[in-house]
C-alpha cells in the first residue's frame, strides 16, 4: 500500500473515531509502521477528526522525524507495544469514555479487565491488560507495557484510555471500537448478574477462530 494511502487511511479512521464522539478535543493519536521500518504518527495536539494527511509526522527507523509536523509526545507508548508485539503494523490510543470509566473501577481485573462478554470483543481485542496510573508522556508506562511481555495486543492505561495494536490499521481501529462497546455493555449491566461466555463458549471461540489469549498461551507453557 502506498504511503499516500496509508496517510488518508489514518485521516479517514481519526476523522470517523473522532466524529463518533470516541475521542474529544486533541485527545487520542494513531500510529503505523512501515516497510522501511520508520512510521507515520499523528501530529501533537492535533484532533484526530481535522488531520491533514501532508502534516502527518514521518519518523524514520532510529524515530527521528523526518518530515511533517511534531509527533503526539505517547511515542515511547507506541515505542513500547511495537517492540513487543512483532506482528503490530499499527496502534491505536483514544481517550474513549466507557474503557476511561472501566479502568477506573475497583473490581477489574488487571490481566483481563471485562469477562468473556461477545464473541467479537475476543475475536477483536482478545483480553485487555490494565496498566496502573502513569501521568501522560511517564516513560514509566514503557516499561509496564514491556512487562506484558507482548501477550496482549489490546490494552487499557487507567485513568487515561485504551492503547490497540493490530496488524492493520483497520484491525487496530475494529478491536479499539469493540473494546470500547464492551466496556459500555459491562457498565450497563454492572450489578445485573449478566450470563457471561462459559469457559467451554470461550475455548470453542479460541478453537474455531485461531484466536490467542493470553491465559490460554499460559496454560501450554
Amino acid at each position: 500500500m502506498t504511503e499516500t494511502k496509508l496517510r488518508d487511511d489514518i485521516c479517514r479512521f481519526g476523522r470517523s473515531l473522532f466524529e463518533r464522539g470516541l475521542t474529544p478535543g486533541s485527545s487520542g493519536n494513531i500510529s503505523l509502521r512501515l516497510d522501511d521500518g520508520g512510521w507515520l504518527v499523528t501530529p501533537t495536539n492535533a484532533s484526530l477528526g481535522f488531520l491533514d494527511p501532508g502534516r502527518i509526522s514521518r519518523l524514520d527507523a532510529q524515530g527521528r522525524l523526518t518530515s511533517g509536523d511534531a509527533p503526539t509526545k505517547e511515542i515511547p507508548l507506541h515505542t513500547a507495544l511495537y517492540q513487543t508485539r512483532a506482528e503490530a503494523r499499527a496502534i491505536v490510543h483514544l481517550h474513549s469514555t466507557h474503557a476511561v470509566a472501566l479502568s477506573m473501577l475497583p473490581e477489574i481485573d488487571p490481566k483481563a479487565v471485562l469477562p468473556p462478554m461477545t464473541p467479537y470483543y475476543l475475536m477483536r481485542a482478545g483480553q485487555t491488560a490494565l496498566v496502573s496510573y502513569h501521568r501522560p508522556g511517564d516513560p514509566a508506562v514503557v516499561a509496564a507495557i514491556k512487562g506484558l511481555a507482548g501477550r496482549y495486543s489490546s490494552v487499557l492505561l487507567a485513568n487515561h484510555g485504551p492503547v490497540v495494536a493490530g496488524e492493520t490499521l483497520e484491525a487496530a481501529v475494529f478491536a479499539t471500537e469493540e473494546l470500547e462497546e464492551t466496556a459500555r455493555l459491562y457498565l450497563l449491566l454492572r450489578g445485573l448478574n449478566p450470563r457471561y461466555l462459559s469457559p467451554e463458549q470461550v475455548a470453542d471461540l479460541v478453537r474455531v477462530f485461531g484466536i490467542s489469549l493470553p491465559e490460554q498461551d499460559e496454560h501450554h507453557h
